[in-house]
């Protein structure tokens, strides 16, 4: 499978993926919705229920108080009016009870008020039944009774009781088809939403086990690209060592083929300016007898240098001039073949893993530039270093040319003020060495890595191979390297290396 038919798999699994998390938020939020809705549709349903119970309750003890005056009238036992006094006194909380619960319709508020004229009414007038009872005023007492029976008090409280339960009856029918219909939609979307759940669960399940296979399938052919490429890296290494190895062996032999010519470059030269004086002497003696002057004086010596003039003397200033040349040019050859050779030694060097203290190590590298730094006026600090195993002899190198460079590069005048820390992270040390001196152009952060290639103003001694040495020492090491700077601004330079080097990676010179 191409990685683009992969990646199409990979979104069409995305996007159902999606869509069906989508799907069953969808059916878990109309759910609930659905639940609380039927939920507030019950208690409703309850409401209602209560509300008739409490009107039920409001009249039985309109009639128990009724019941009990008329018993008390025809018996005058004190047991009636006991009753009749219970039942007076929960008349009126029973009303209040059903106004509060009855308080969110208006149909029933209205209905309401008139009960509660009518109860108010009916309980004044057993009141008066009770004191003519109390009084002995029977006669006076059965004939309030029969009018308060007859006047529109009992039939106020029957219409209005009607009318309020009637009123329920028509709320309690409404709101219990209202729940049950939200109760079979609520069924509804969760058989729904279930069946669905399945039908993704069976999908997913379906999805995992084909994606399980193209797994499978990829991890054998992995397998087998694995074993084809760890033997393409076996023999490319084998090449890429060989090729190294004679690329060392090429450099070493042509660095001690040109040294051949160049010692006798050297040595003619120097014979050169030995047989200068004796040449310019014949000279200035040809040119005195064509021009008839003195002899040299008999106690001249022969090393005298003679006294030229004309062309003959810008000829002597040019010879003297050239040869300066050709040795400066021998002396520059001469040191940038000895650094091949340093460079080639090197790279066939085995590294040797040990711990270190770093601190200490660079306080030796310091110590043995203890003169350098006090010609040039500079203070070196060193911070807390974290110890690293690594090779000893390939640090002190690295650290021996950062901070020779940082010395050499100071600006003039300024005193120095060169700062080593370090720190840790992910496994790695990180060593910071920075400078107060003239600082890098941006331009050339790269090209000062560059083997033989040199940065800014060339008044200082050197090849060009000291930075390019220190930084392909980091990568043998297994870490990296960088730099920071601008222009009059100082330098910083950043090494990144493992604080447990697996020298086994790295040791071989490929």
């Amino acid at each position: 499978m191409t990685a683009e038919a992969q990646r199409r798999r990979a979104v069409w699994q995305i996007l159902l993926l999606s869509a069906g998390l989508l799907v069953l938020v969808a059916i878990s939020v109309t759910s609930v919705v659905l639940v609380n809705k039927a939920r507030d549709a019950s208690g409703l349903v309850v409401h209602t229920v209560e509300a008739e119970s409490q009107l039920a309750n409001l009249l039985l003890e309109i009639r128990r108080a009724e019941s009990a005056t008329r018993a008390y009238l025809l018996t005058s036992a004190p047991q009636f009016l006991a009753e009749y006094e219970t039942a007076a006194g929960n008349i009126l909380p029973a009303a209040d009870e059903l106004a509060r619960i009855t308080s969110d319709n208006p149909v029933q508020v209205e209905n309401y008020t008139k009960l509660r004229r009518a109860v108010e009414q009916r309980l004044t007038e057993f009141a008066r039944g009770i004191d003519r009872i109390k009084n002995n005023d029977v006669a006076t007492s059965v004939t309030v009774l029969r009018n308060g029976t007859s006047t529109g008090a009992v039939q106020a409280i029957t219409e209005a009781g009607r009318d309020m339960r009637a009123e329920e009856d028509r709320l309690f029918a409404m709101r219990t088809v209202d729940a049950d219909r939200t109760q079979v939609l609520a069924s509804s979307v969760t058989i729904a939403g279930s069946g669905l759940v399945i039908a993704l669960a069976g999908f997913s399940i379906f999805l995992v086990r084909r994606s399980s296979r193209a797994r499978d399938e990829a991890e054998a052919s992995l397998r087998d690209n694995n074993l084809n490429l760890e033997a393409t890296i076996d023999e490319r290494t084998a090449d890429l060592r060989e090729a190294n190895d004679e690329i060392q062996r090429f450099a070493y032999i042509v660095s001690h083929d040109l040294r051949s010519p160049l010692v006798n470059i050297m040595g003619f030269t120097s014979e050169l300016e030995e047989l200068r004086s004796d040449i310019f002497r014949r000279i200035a003696t040809l040119s005195r007898e064509q021009s008839a002057a003195p002899p040299t004086p008999e106690n001249a010596t022969d090393t005298a240098e003679p006294a030229l003039e004309g062309s003959d003397k810008q000829l002597s200033e040019d010879f003297s001039e050239a040869l300066s040349f050709i040795k400066s040019s021998i002396g520059k050859m001469d040191r940038l073949i000895s650094a091949i050779l340093s460079l080639t030694r090197e790279g066939r060097r085995e590294f040797e893993p040990a711990w270190i203290d770093t601190k200490e190590l660079i306080e030796g590298v310091v110590m043995t530039m203890a003169h350098q730094a006090a010609e040039a006026q500079a203070e070196i600090r060193i911070d807390a270093l974290p110890n690293i195993v690594s090779d000893r002899l390939a640090l002190e190198q690295i650290f021996s040319n950062l901070i020779d460079n940082a010395l050499k590069y100071l600006k003039t005048g300024v005193p120095g003020e060169i700062k080593v820390r370090g720190r840790t992270k992910l496994g790695f040390a990180i060593f910071e060495l920075s400078d107060n001196g003239r600082g890098i152009d941006p331009k050339d952060h790269q090209r000062i890595f560059e083997l033989f290639r040199r940065a800014g103003t060339q008044d200082k001694p050197g090849q060009g191979i000291g930075l390019a040495h220190v930084r392909a020492l980091v990568r043998r090491l297994g870490g990296t390297m960088s730099v920071a700077s601008e222009l009059h601004q100082g330098s910083t330079f950043t090494i990144t290396l493992p604080i447990n080097w697996p020298a086994g990676n790295r040791n071989t010179r490929t």
